[in-house]
């Protein structure tokens, strides 16, 4: 039986190509913080495609571009990220992937990677990330594709959420904003190439 949330009536367009998420928080106070490295990526392939981020009914930020005439969707969740999943399913429903979660891409801070370090991942465990338990919980599974940008581990780990809601220093900075480029790449690599191919060549 599918889940609940796929019972209601669909969008009826023709489903995207890709949707790709960056989680974040929104709001001036998170711009630039470690947490909101996902929301950057899909900020810059918005603008590489001379579109911005815009409001949207499903309490995102969203923009939809070509690419060789592919349909691909980019959204940035307003909701925060512990509740990112509301956002997630809607956007799913929207653009009529959810028979075609292999078509959904999440960008997001990956504590357990270095600074820069960027990772493509297929399903697999959460590793406690909010953002990604929660869209585990609205579509009732986690095999969806990730694209882990690190941001490495705080000095005490029992601090990792100030931590991640904090902007980092110049030298990590620049790190990440190379990774945010390879991420926002790979993302893309997505329609061309599967899963497995973008992570032997992005990894």
């Amino acid at each position: 039986m599918p889940p609940r949330w796929r019972s209601r009536k669909k969008h009826t367009d023709t489903p995207a190509d890709l949707v790709v998420v960056g989680l974040g928080n929104p709001g001036d106070k998170f711009v630039g913080s470690r947490h909101n490295v996902g929301a950057e990526a899909v900020e810059l392939l918005a603008e590489r495609h001379g579109q911005k981020l815009g409001k949207s009914r499903e309490a995102a930020l969203v923009a939809e571009v070509r690419v060789d005439d592919r349909r691909v969707v980019l959204a940035f969740p307003q909701t925060f990220m512990n509740k990112s999943g509301e956002a997630v399913r809607a956007l799913v429903r929207r653009w009529s992937i959810a028979d075609h979660l292999d078509r959904l891409v999440v960008i997001h801070d990956e504590l357990d990677l270095p600074p820069g370090r960027m990772k493509v991942k297929h399903g697999g465990g959460l590793a406690g990330h909010y953002g990604l338990s929660s869209i585990k919980a609205h579509l009732h599974t986690s095999e969806f594709t990730r694209i882990r940008i690190g941001v490495g581990k705080p000095p005490d780990p029992r601090a990792g959420a100030d931590y991640v809601l904090k902007r980092p220093g110049r030298a990590d900075r620049d790190l990440l904003d190379d990774a945010v480029e390879r991420a926002a790449e790979a993302a893309l690599a997505l329609l061309d190439d599967s899963v497995d191919a973008v992570m032997n060549r992005f990894n």
